[in-house]
């Protein structure tokens, strides 16, 4: 307690000084991808996969027959026999390092907390 009397009010720790604070901050770049050949037209995946192999991510995204999709839960509730394995289409598989799969859990995080917010909004707005 003896310490706490004895110190002033500019004895703050450095991190909570506006110049480091500033510093700590990341500094954001625009950045423009531009399309090569069809990149740039969207891809339909209903279904993804990740497999992590030392440094990197495969992300394989993938197409299921929509019918098959919701036929699978009929037939299990009725105790019919599901197939042992389903045939898709693979659509794209994204190879990303580590990093990269951290900023797009990022992105992926803040993208969805804002849908939820704007869900729970529109349920709280009176009819």
């Amino acid at each position: 307690m003896a310490d706490a009397k004895g110190k002033k009010e500019d004895d703050r720790p450095a991190a909570s000084t506006p110049d480091t604070a500033k510093a700590a901050e990341p500094t954001r770049m625009g950045i423009r991808l531009m399309p090569v050949d069809n990149s740039d037209q969207p891809v339909l995946a209903n279904y993804t996969n990740l497999n992590i192999a030392p440094g990197m991510a495969f992300i394989d995204f993938g197409c299921l027959e929509p019918g098959l999709l919701t036929a699978l839960p009929r037939v299990a509730r009725s105790g019919g026999k599901l197939p042992e394995s389903v045939n898709g289409k693979l659509a794209v598989r994204v190879a990303m390092g580590y990093d990269g799969l951290a900023n797009l859990h990022q992105q992926i995080g803040r993208m969805l907390g804002g849908l939820r917010e704007a869900s729970a909004k529109a349920a709280k707005k009176p009819s």
